[in-house]
């Protein structure tokens, strides 16, 4: 049975993520053949057993390499696969059980050889991952993008969700080192080579993101540092909005000065914004403690992003550093050929 789609997914050290996932693709209507290839990327606590309790339920496939990164660990998925269009995903989703209908039906109709899907909640995660999904998709705190707005050409892809052709990833090499960060590069790479990407709205999946606060915090910080990296990398990316959490950031700071000084005006504005991200997550979950939590998530998002943003762009275009230089943690070692 040749397979149309190839399911790749890195794993570090995560069994029971890997448990969760698989349980929910044995869920999934599947429209035509497909494959689950899963790359433990040099972990300590393997999911070689749990892959074995799937197989002949799941056509799938397991292979051990050493550490060197996500990104790396998605290349040598897609080297292993054997179906023309790769599916990736992290370690920590669910599927929906119409995931594969709504893609097989949109690139019938309207192929890519790059498209990203948004992520969601599941009912089952926890307050604060609800909250954090929140903060990461919603349209007064990301304008959207990442929740499912309607198709958009040039959308930049996650590796969370996301299709690739093996025509794109023989043409662009893949992913590269640098993590996070290494998929809006080869989105980026990708439109040089005149390879057209989409967003697939109905295409979600549900991001869990086992991280607390604190792992939250430092998440953002390293997406606020990627970015000025890929603005060097690809000149005419830069956008005003990248600012953003940095200038609101800055703003807050700046009310609350004022505040003391005599000056409400400014932090009333403030106040008006969380009330409205309160009200609407509260709204959204069903629960007005989510959305006292998702006014704590977005001060964390929009911190993080911004103070890492800034310091960023103090080392790679004020220093004139190397990002390597500045940033050695965001960029993975390779070990060579791994075959």
């Amino acid at each position: 049975m040749q397979p149309e789609y190839s399911f790749v997914i890195p794993v570090y050290n995560r069994p029971d993520e890997i448990r969760e996932l698989l349980q929910s693709m044995l869920k999934m209507r599947a429209p035509v053949p497909f494959e689950v290839v899963i790359v433990e990327d040099g972990s300590t606590d393997s999911s070689e057993a749990v892959v074995a309790e799937f197989q002949g339920r799941l056509f799938i496939s397991y292979y051990f390499k050493k550490n060197s990164g996500p990104g790396d660990s998605r290349n040598y998925g897609m080297k292993k696969a054997q179906a023309p269009y790769f599916l990736i995903l992290d370690s920590d989703v669910l599927m929906p059980e119409d995931y594969l209908e709504e893609v097989h039906q949109f690139l019938s109709s309207s192929f890519y050889d790059c498209f990203g899907g948004p992520d969601a909640a599941h009912e089952s995660f926890s307050n604060t991952q609800k909250a954090i999904d929140y903060s990461m998709t919603s349209l007064f705190t990301t304008g959207g993008i990442r929740g499912g707005r309607k198709a958009v050409d040039e959308f930049q892809p996650r590796s969370f969700n996301m299709g690739l052709s093996k025509k794109a990833f023989e043409l662009s090499k893949g992913f590269g080192r640098i993590h996070p960060g290494e998929d809006p590069d080869l989105s980026l790479r990708l439109k040089k080579l005149g390879i057209k990407s989409c967003l697939i709205p109905k295409a979600r999946v549900f991001h869990k993101r086992r991280i607390d606060w604190k792992k939250f915090f430092i998440q953002v910080k390293k997406f606020g540092m990627v970015r000025p990296v890929l603005n060097k990398w690809h000149p005419g990316s830069a956008k005003i909005t990248y600012w953003f959490p940095s200038l609101f950031m800055t703003g807050l700071i700046l009310s609350i000065i004022l505040l003391f000084a005599g000056f409400s005006f400014f932090i009333s504005c403030y106040l008006i914004y969380f009330l409205i991200i309160a009200v609407d997550a509260a709204i959204r979950n069903k629960t007005l403690y989510i959305g006292l939590l998702a006014v704590k998530a977005v001060i964390i998002q929009f911190s993080g992003y911004g103070y890492g943003f800034i310091v960023s762009n103090y080392h790679i275009n004020i220093q004139k550093k190397q990002p390597e230089v500045a940033f050695p943690q965001l960029f993975f070692k390779k070990h060579g050929n791994q075959e």
